[in-house]
């Protein structure tokens, strides 16, 4: 039993339903429906981090967990019966008010027929659905391809008919139950957790084998008849939210293709992720299942935050960018914020963090905040660290971007010079990783990392030594930390922006000259810059793209990137160069 849970037994159509209910009854009903072959257990993590918002309702379909199965098995797993289970547990919880709807697998594959039959009107309020198509539209887009074929509808056709091995399977006699009462149903946890990266906490429950040989029969009772002769009124009758995992090892994204021919309110969501993500993402599903819970009870059910295309990726996300007053930092708190995320604006002039924490609020962040913090300060960022876990949670993406110029020759270059250029590039980074990659890496849910280096990471240059070598120690910390999380599902990103117009240059120090040459060169540097006039927007719009590619090394600018190539292929020619004195 779910911890702290309310149980109670609802009996319907000759069998009982074991059902599991957490928080304020008071409070608007969400209901979680479980898949293949799993119980209700599957949705403990999702259920706890709701509970505090909502009336929960977990139930085992009919045959699983603690609900006893129909007999004989064979026609009692049909959609109609799940369906007048469904009924009977929202009459039972929430006699007088709809329920919003959350499924998963074949849990939401069922949803799917309760949010697109008449009689179920009325009696729900929202659905969220996740790995689990319609068999009624999953039908409808064989035959489109079967009908009308090109050479990219026949890929997809067999794409997806190679992800569907295990239902021909399941189709076979006895040979599943046999299976999962045996050698899978002992090995099935020890395969999630290698394959799908699910963690070891206890599920599945011991109910494994009984629940996946009673559960075969909800392929064997649906599937052929429904792809056979799919239901041409199959029209949702309440808003969506559909959440795709883009790494699902069953299912191709490309079944949703059409969906808003059958959803009339339908918001999309992606998570960089396997199958199993009510129990690798349960704070991303939550917080999605929240906010568009709330959306609906409020009258205004609304597509994903944020616009653009990575709404659909990071909307919601808790996402920190540090430096984030001005120039590259700005920048990339602004194309969050327009892609709907939560952003924390850091930086050590706090005035100009808070202008960038409330534009972003402007333009699309359902929350943003301002932190006035050195990064250089260890100090500050373990109290920023522990601010931020205890009152928001752990962060979805991390961006270190603040960073200090400094030029002039190694000779010029002081003890103190160098302590202050490696404080802020180099330390700054390392103080984000650490304090919060780490928290990323407990949670087990993946998260991403951003790093910004520079082109001068791997360009030699005699005016920058004290500079270059902070930003080549980003980049090998970028690769060494990548390498580190990669089993963890976190990315670890260095972007290599070259000559982009911000403020760097009118804060940078030039050492070894008087102060009023100086200002000159100060004065000087930002003329050059501005006149390449490359924006930071774009080095942003770099930074989301490689959150979602997952790219190890960014090189920005076609400088950054024909240096990037040089230093692989012709590094002696970059060393050339290194010699020649710039004038400024």
């Amino acid at each position: 039993m779910l911890e702290g849970a309310r149980e109670r037994r609802v009996r319907t159509g000759g069998i009982e339903l074991c059902v599991a209910e957490l928080g304020d009854a008071d409070r608007p009903t969400v209901v979680l429906v479980h898949g293949y072959p799993d119980s209700k257990e599957v949705w403990s993590q999702v259920a706890a981090r709701l509970a505090d918002r909502f009336h929960v309702v977990l139930y085992d379909v009919r045959g699983h967990g603690g609900s006893t199965a129909p007999k004989p098995l064979r026609g009692g797993f049909t959609l109609e019966k799940l369906t007048d289970d469904f009924l009977a547990v929202v009459d039972a919880v929430s006699p007088g008010r709809p329920v919003h709807l959350v499924g998963h697998d074949w849990g939401s594959v069922q949803s799917w027929e309760f949010v697109t039959v008449p009689r179920t009107e009325g009696r729900i309020a929202s659905f969220t659905s996740m790995s689990g198509p319609s068999l009624d539209h999953f039908g409808h887009w064989i035959d489109a391809r079967v009908k009308r074929p090109t050479p990219r509808r026949i890929g997809q056709l067999l794409g997806q008919g190679a992800k569907s091995w295990y239902v021909y399977l399941l189709h076979t006699p006895v040979v599943p139950e046999l299976a999962w009462r045996g050698p899978l149903g002992r090995r099935w946890p020890a395969i999630l957790r290698r394959l799908e990266k699910v963690p070891g906490d206890g599920y599945p429950t011991a109910s494994l084998p009984s629940d996946a040989a009673h559960g075969a029969w909800l392929y064997r009772d649906n599937v052929r008849s429904r792809l056979r002769r799919p239901r041409p009124d199959a029209y949702a009758h309440v808003p969506v939210q559909l959440i795709t995992p883009l790494g699902d090892a069953f299912l191709s994204p490309r079944l949703y293709d059409a969906l808003e021919e059958w959803v009339p309110q339908l918001t999309r969501r992606t998570l960089p992720d396997r199958h199993w993500v009510p129990r690798t993402r349960p704070d991303q599903l939550a917080t999605w299942i929240a906010d568009f819970v709330t959306s609906v009870e409020g009258g205004t059910p609304r597509p994903a935050r944020g616009k653009g295309p990575y709404a659909e990726r990071f909307g919601g996300q808790l996402v920190l960018v540090t430096g984030a007053g001005s120039g590259i930092g700005q920048a990339t708190a602004y194309a969050f914020a327009e892609a709907g995320a939560r952003v924390i604006a850091v930086d050590r002039d706090g005035e100009s963090a808070a202008r960038t924490a409330e534009m972003s609020r402007r333009i699309g962040a359902p929350e943003a905040w301002a932190e006035t913090v050195d990064v250089s300060d260890a100090e500050a960022m373990e109290k920023l660290a522990e601010k931020v876990h205890s009152e928001l949670g752990v962060l979805d993406v991390l961006v270190n971007n603040a960073g200090i110029g400094l030029s002039g020759s190694f000779f010029a270059t002081t003890p103190e010079d160098w302590r202050r250029v490696l404080d802020v590039n180099l330390w700054g980074v390392i103080h984000g990783c650490r304090l919060f990659g780490a928290r990323m890496a407990e949670r087990g849910q993946g998260g991403h990392i951003v790093n910004t280096a520079s082109a001068a990471a791997y360009l030699p240059s005699r005016s920058l030594p004290a500079y270059s070598t902070s930003k080549a120690a980003v980049l090998m910390l970028s690769d060494c930390l990548r390498a580190e999380l990669a089993g963890q599902g976190i990315g670890v990103t260095a972007i290599c922006p070259g000559i982009v117009s911000t403020g760097i240059t009118s804060t940078a120090s030039f050492v070894g000259v008087a102060p009023e040459e100086q200002d000159r060169l100060r004065r000087s540097s930002t003329r050059a810059y501005a006149r390449r006039n490359y924006p930071a927007r774009k080095v942003a719009d770099a930074v989301l793209r490689a959150v979602v590619r997952n790219e190890a090394v960014v090189p920005v600018t076609p400088e950054a990137k024909g240096a990037r190539l040089l230093s692989r292929v012709a590094p002696g020619l970059l060393g050339v160069a290194a010699r020649i004195k710039p004038r400024i």
